[in-house]
């Protein structure tokens, strides 16, 4: 028998599946030294950022909660103060402090914090900016197109 569209499925059938996200800003500033000389990334520089936390799950009761926004946000809060207004390049563990190497510091960070987390999107909005890590390994979240 086939659902009424927009219904809900039975808890039985595993629930719809949602993702939830979490967005903070954080400013630092950086350096590419291995740029060449006279490159404009080499010097010391500065960005206001914005990364994105995704969670993705099925609402569990009793809340009907993905996850708990309270949860994600303390989970973060460690993240964003370690970051915010820090000289990157001095950051344990990030190496050069690109797009691509923050996803991946702050997914390290989070991932065994916040079960279910989908993807990590760091962005520069001044600059139309932006990277989305969704993790490495078995279970990993493939994309399948724009969400």
């Amino acid at each position: 028998m086939a659902r009424k569209r927009g219904s809900r499925p039975s808890p039985d059938a595993g629930g719809p599946e949602m993702e939830i996200r979490y967005e903070f800003g954080f400013d630092a500033a950086h350096r590419f030294p291995g740029m060449p000389r006279g490159h404009r990334y080499r010097g010391t520089h500065g960005h206001s950022f914005r990364a994105v936390v995704a969670v993705h799950g099925v609402p569990r009761p009793p809340a009907g909660f993905v996850a708990d926004f309270a949860r994600v946000e303390i989970a973060c809060r460690g993240v964003r103060k370690r970051l915010d207004h820090a000289l990157l390049n001095d950051i344990p563990g990030l190496g050069d402090p690109s797009l691509e190497n923050l996803c991946v510091w702050i997914w390290d960070r989070l991932a065994r914090r916040l079960p279910g987390l989908a993807s990590v999107t760091v962005r520069r909005d001044s600059l139309g900016q932006s990277c989305i890590y969704y993790g490495a390994g078995p279970g990993r979240r493939v994309h399948r197109g724009p969400r």
